[in-house]
């Protein structure tokens, strides 16, 4: 019996009522498998923050560490502005943890519709990885004359040829392992951002050279917001930057039906620390409570979690049981056009994962 320990914060809006389901098929996924779940909770987020005045304790980026993964609901709050939400919580536990690799699978999959005509099943499977903890995230600058007419802002993006080098070596190994159309995407806007982008670009070419088995090639990212929307089959791995990754895997999630279905992965690819992984959609205020969000991404999430953490044929079960629910089409939440609640979807994957 394997035993994992995992830190779970639920967070905000809909956050605990997905990570509740994603718990309960963890849990059902380690009973057929031998694997043990001891989850410690805590309660950060946006009511710390109302009590407190921050977003978590000061001690929470250690406390963490001791942990073999992390798995997050959500964070946000609309009576909390969002920069100093991401800044106090989701933002410091990358940059720490030095979760470097955010990885965001898009997947068409069996029985869901995309919004673009023509697309059927499998067409559309594809991986962002979005460099996690420098480039324009990078929280350099400041504000001068503040609340002043003559207030001025200074943002600085931050690349580093480490930094850029390591998340492009893994888009790469990511391609190999996935062995469908072995190629990366690397996505910059060099002809406007001469310096970072322009070694953005070289580092690419260099690494690429290490692995001739894969086919590399370079977009604009302009041209590749088109072409997410144009011919998303042509994707295999897409890498970017922080900002571009970002606004990339959210398009690729809207393209596959639902950012509903949308998981993702905050990783740490060297092991020194946990990873973390959590749903793309967020806390999505405006359905909190109903009961009616749709599940499947934090179950994926907890899937990835499950990969990571070399628990691959349990982790394989649980995404095989959500292409099931999904190809049935019988239980579909409001945001695939269903009527299905939270709990029916979660219990729809329980039944499949036997």
């Amino acid at each position: 019996m394997k035993t994992l320990s995992i830190a779970v914060i639920a967070g905000d809006g809909v956050g605990p009522e997905v990570i509740a389901s994603a718990r309960r098929v963890l849990e059902a996924a380690g009973r057929r498998y031998e694997i043990a779940f001891r989850f410690e909770e805590f309660g950060w987020g946006a009511e710390y923050y109302f009590q407190h005045g921050r977003m978590m304790p000061p001690q929470a980026l250690e406390v963490l560490g001791a942990f073999d993964a992390i798995l997050l609901g959500a964070v946000g709050h609309p009576d909390i502005p969002d920069h100093v939400t991401l800044n106090g919580l989701l933002l410091p536990v990358r940059r720490s943890l030095d979760l470097y690799a955010n990885v965001r699978p898009a997947v068409l999959y069996p029985g869901v519709e995309s919004p673009l005509a023509g697309k059927k099943a499998g067409d559309i499977d594809l991986v962002v990885v979005r460099e996690n903890t420098e480039g324009e995230y990078a929280q350099v600058g400041g504000i001068l004359y503040h609340q002043q007419p003559q207030e001025v802002a200074i943002q600085s993006g931050v690349f580093t040829r480490r930094g850029i080098e390591r998340v492009v070596r893994f888009a790469f190994e990511l391609a190999v392992r996935r062995n469908k159309k072995k190629r990366v995407t690397s996505v910059t806007k060099s002809n406007a951002q001469g310096y970072s982008m322009v070694l953005w670009d070289r580092v690419f070419a260099g690494v690429a050279q290490e692995f001739p088995s894969v086919e590399a090639d370079s977009s604009l990212v302009d041209a590749a917001a088109m072409n997410f929307v144009r011919r998303p089959e042509s994707f295999d791995v897409v890498v970017a930057s922080n900002l571009f990754g970002d606004i990339l895997s959210d398009l690729s999630a809207i393209v596959t039906g639902s950012i509903g279905l949308a998981p993702s992965a905050n990783l740490d690819p060297t092991r020194r620390h946990p990873s973390l992984f959590e749903p793309v959609h967020g806390s999505a205020q405006d359905i909190a409570g109903k009961g009616i969000a749709n599940p499947l991404a934090a179950i994926l999430s907890g899937a990835m979690l499950l990969e990571h953490l070399e628990c691959v044929a349990a982790a394989c079960a649980i995404e095989a049981a959500v292409t099931a629910v999904l190809a049935e089409g019988r239980m579909r939440t409001p945001d695939l056009g269903g009527d299905s609640s939270t709990g029916e979807v979660t219990e729809a994957v329980l039944e499949k994962l036997g």
